[in-house]
């Protein structure tokens, strides 16, 4: 039992070197034999089962009635087609189900928290699926703990155990401490840490002892696999559109059949004329095109480095108004530079670039103290650990004072770590025969605890000369942007306790360091606000800081645009919510105020966007319509938190983002469009035949034929068309408006009333060829032959030429780009080869009762089939023409 044994204990049984860690053969080794440190989920279910399980749906009932039917009255191939669909169907569907579960595994890798570790001598960061027993994990505020853990080294360091105890008070932990007796509770174990608790204070380091199935977590473990088949408002609403659908086919069947009888037709032929009007009615694909658009969104997210974890984020992307963006990192370039230090009479700026430079002895205490109390790494251009710790390391490495000199000068002995409340940090190293405190932070903090200051080399009293004069430099610097940290020693002939660090010390001096605005942020915002997107900063830095930066890339004018945490507080909820859109920057604000920002802006009806990295950002995170975490600077917390993780931390990823959840929303509802276009001309051709007592123009397999082709293909290309250049143009989408808002109702109902009164036409002139009409009697078989050939094949060329013509709602085909969509073109290719190989191969026109066309033919059938596409032209022509009066 591991917290039974002393720290040199559970080292030499694990077989392990403190400092060095284990080789990287070592844990290659241990990793085959012990395994990846995964829980294991549920089986997944086999390609079988998930065949089987698409034809748990209505309508496939229906299809297979209809194909036993057709099988038992010796209609073969009716019924094989038939049978073909609904296989088609199934294979499309598991397909489908089947790569979404490979994207969700590839998802859940990209997500997988990471781990500090040190393997050959160096800390790393890994997957911590890669961990094994005997790896040394650093554990840091903000992190979970990848594995169950023996702590071998702990400075001040807690841990949240809700997850095992169900005890919501963080607790404290001591890697010296040894438990004797074997039937210690968990959270008494204050010498262990376990997967997938959270470390919330301090820093420590642990030796896995158990990974995966072994695990404290492990052994409760049930299921890893998190079921998300939560519908999205769009599924719903098109779920919904389906359902009614289904009743109006259903109807429509009901009252052909009705018609039938009172007409003494065959009722065999209208039965099936009936199941193929309910094929025809019932745009089944539906839910399979909005699954794959979504998940081909969902990769194309990706590759422009956000990842979607939950599929309704990319719907509600579309609809955000209101972008709140952390500034450290996302705004900015994460990558802090010292640009000026200052001791008490010498302001210096430091170079851009380079090493070796020469310092004086003050400015060498105060790099020394910087250097020293710090927890960050450089070597070989890689860094570990806070941005700004980073900065003052690199300070360090310029002036010859590096961190592994220095630490091995004056070894560390002791530490009171960095808190949000005291906002100072101090360490206990040794100096000569004694010690020395080093502690650095916000310089009005380091003030209030020093008494003297070190000038030219001397300790002489801090004057309230000398504080004005520090803060003076201060106030200087932050007004240029530059966040400023303090430092300040004293020496002590002993170890002390952290309590005893923060008193009576020296101050030294200060440098001012900036994080420079990321270059392509600028533009980023500008094309937000033309999209009607407001973009907010939310930062813990000073006012004047957060101004500068937010002028410099247009999000705030002046200083009036910006309000502090401490403001906030001053003010009623209501009052806030008041004054809210006055404002663009949020400056020294706690997650608290994140929380009432986010419902402040939700109160007053916005789509909110926020980003976060940090443990108590998780709340806004949640709160918000679309939660935002940082992938490289974001802790695990957040990153569970999130609805979208942005893997390179930058504001320009999140802009890309929504313009792509636009292009996905829009590209579904034209997909939507265009197939109840397809599905209505199909039903208005059969059902007015039928009412009329004319001939019937299609047959029921040539439905069957048109609805597998014309209502796939071009869909799913409409469904991945590269989308309108100016969407980013509009104003963000209500995401309460109705589907068919914006004319899409009406644009629905006149194509598929073209393309239907088309496919009779084109009937009709079949059949006056040879002189008959729509009403003449005893038509001859070869006749209705030649007219149901082009009654059919006119009802597929439509709707395929009418598929260009629904890429965009205003703009004409040229102008979005005839050859813009490649797999659009592709679709309509194929479809007609399709077409042609079904009325010219001999075996295929015998079964689906149709014959070859002449050049004559195939010309009249082009010319008919193009109108729906130049009438739809047209009607964009007045629209765009109405638009632009009302610009005027």
């Amino acid at each position: 039992m591991w917290f039974s044994m002393s720290r040199d204990e559970v080292l030499e049984e694990q077989d392990v070197d403190r400092e060095l860690g284990l080789t990287s053969e070592e844990a290659a080794k241990r990793l085959e034999q012990y395994g990846e440190n995964r829980l294991k989920g549920k089986p997944q279910k086999s390609l079988v089962a998930m065949f089987f399980a698409q034809m748990k749906d209505m309508l496939i009932y229906v299809l297979l009635a209809a194909a036993v039917i057709t099988i038992a009255i010796g209609e073969y191939v009716d019924a094989v087609i038939i049978l073909l669909v609904v296989i088609l169907n199934a294979v499309i569907g598991v397909f489908q189900e089947y790569k979404a579960g490979k994207a969700i595994e590839a998802l859940q890798k990209m997500t997988t928290p990471r781990a500090l570790v040190r393997r050959d001598g160096e800390v790393q960061e890994i997957n911590s699926e890669e961990l094994v027993p005997g790896d040394i994990v650093v554990i840091d505020a903000g992190r979970y703990i990848p594995a169950d853990l023996r702590l071998i080294e702990s400075a001040n360091l807690q841990i949240e155990e809700s997850a095992l105890t169900g005890e919501s008070v963080p607790s404290d932990k001591n890697a010296a401490d040894i438990h004797i007796d074997p039937k210690t509770p968990i959270g008494d174990k204050s010498n262990m840490a376990f997967m997938s608790t959270l470390a919330t204070y301090g820093r420590g380091e642990g030796i896995v002892t158990a990974t995966a199935m072994e695990t404290e977590i492990g052994m409760i473990a049930q299921i890893l696999d998190e079921e998300n088949e939560e519908m999205t408002p769009l599924q719903k609403r098109l779920d919904e559109l389906g359902r009614i659908l289904g009743f109006i086919a259903i109807g429509i069947c009901a009252v052909i059949f009705v018609i039938a009888l009172i007409q003494k037709r065959d009722l065999f032929e209208m039965f099936l004329t009936a199941i193929s009007l309910a094929v025809a009615a019932i745009p089944e694909g539906l839910a399979a095109i909005v699954a794959i658009v979504l998940a081909l969104g969902v990769t194309k997210m990706s590759k422009i480095n956000a990842i979607v974890k939950k599929l309704p984020a990319v719907e509600t992307l579309g609809s955000v108004n209101i972008i709140c963006s952390d500034k450290t990192g996302t705004l900015t370039q994460n990558k802090m530079t010292v640009v000026k230090h200052y001791v008490l009479g010498h302001l210096k700026d430091v170079p851009n670039t380079g090493e070796g430079f020469a310092a004086t002895a003050d400015e060498k205490e105060l790099i020394k103290s910087f250097v020293l109390c710090s927890d960050a790494t450089f070597e070989h251009g890689q860094s570990t650990g806070d941005p700004t710790e980073v900065a003052l390391v690199v300070l360090g490495n310029r002036y010859n004072l590096t961190k592994p000199s220095l630490n091995a000068a004056h070894k560390r002995v002791g530490e009171r770590p960095f808190d949000s409340d005291r906002k100072l940090m101090s360490t206990l190293n040794v100096e000569g025969g004694g010690y020395r405190v080093h502690t650095k932070g916000a310089i009005d903090n380091i003030l209030k605890i020093c008494s003297s200051a070190l000038v030219n080399g001397k300790v002489v009293p801090l004057t309230a000369e000398l504080k004005g004069k520090l803060l003076s430099i201060t106030e200087e610097m932050s007004d240029n942007a530059l966040r400023v940290l303090g430092a300040a020693y004293k020496d002590t002939d002993s170890v002390i306790d952290p309590e005893d660090m923060e008193k009576d010390l020296t101050v030294i001096g200060l440098v001012g360091m900036i994080d420079p605005p990321r270059l392509e942020v600028r533009d980023s915002i500008r094309h937000a606000k033309s999209a009607g997107i407001t973009p907010i900063m939310i930062t813990g830095d000073h006012k004047n800081t957060a101004v500068a930066i937010a002028k410099e890339l247009g999000i705030a004018k002046s200083i009036n645009q910006s309000v502090t945490g401490s403001e906030i507080d001053d003010m009623t909820d209501a009052e806030f919510a008041d004054e809210i859109d006055n404002f663009r920057v949020f400056a020294r604000v706690s997650p608290e105020h994140k929380v009432k920002i986010v419902k402040a802006y939700k109160a007053k009806g916005n789509i909110v966007s926020m980003t976060g990295d940090g443990v108590n950002d998780a709340p806004s995170l949640k709160y918000a319509d679309i939660g935002v975490a940082m992938g490289i600077t974001g802790t695990d917390v957040a990153k569970g938190a999130s609805d979208m993780i942005l893997t390179d931390d930058n504001f320009s990823t999140i802009v890309h983002a929504i313009e792509e959840g636009r292009n996905i929303y829009n590209n579904i509802k034209k997909a939507v469009i265009f197939l109840l276009s397809c599905n209505l001309g199909e039903v208005v051709t059969v059902f007015l035949s039928i009412l009329f007592f004319w001939p019937v123009p299609l047959l029921p397999t040539q439905i069957l034929w048109i609805n597998l082709i014309t209502d796939s293909l071009p869909a799913i290309a409409l469904g991945i068309d590269p989308g309108d250049k100016d969407v980013m143009k509009q104003k963000p989408r209500n995401p309460k408006e109705s589907f068919f808002a914006h004319g899409a109702g009406a644009r629905a109902i006149i194509g598929g009333l073209l393309i239907g009164a088309l496919t009779l036409a084109a009937f009709y002139f079949g059949l006056s060829e040879y002189g008959y009409s729509l009403g003449s009697k005893n038509i001859p078989e070869e006749v209705l032959t030649y007219a149901r050939t082009m009654a059919f094949v006119v009802l597929a060329a439509s709707q395929l030429f009418y598929s260009l013509s629904m890429r965009n709602a205003t703009k004409s085909i040229f102008q979005v780009g005839l050859f813009t969509n490649k797999a659009l073109i592709g679709a309509i290719i194929v479809g007609f080869i399709l077409q042609i190989g079904v009325i010219s191969v001999p075996f295929l026109a015998d079964a689906f009762k149709v014959h070859a066309l002449s050049v004559r033919d195939w010309l009249l059938v082009i010319g008919f089939a193009l109108v729906p596409l130049v009438v739809n032209e047209l009607i964009k022509v007045f629209m765009r023409m109405d638009n632009s009066k009302d610009s005027e």
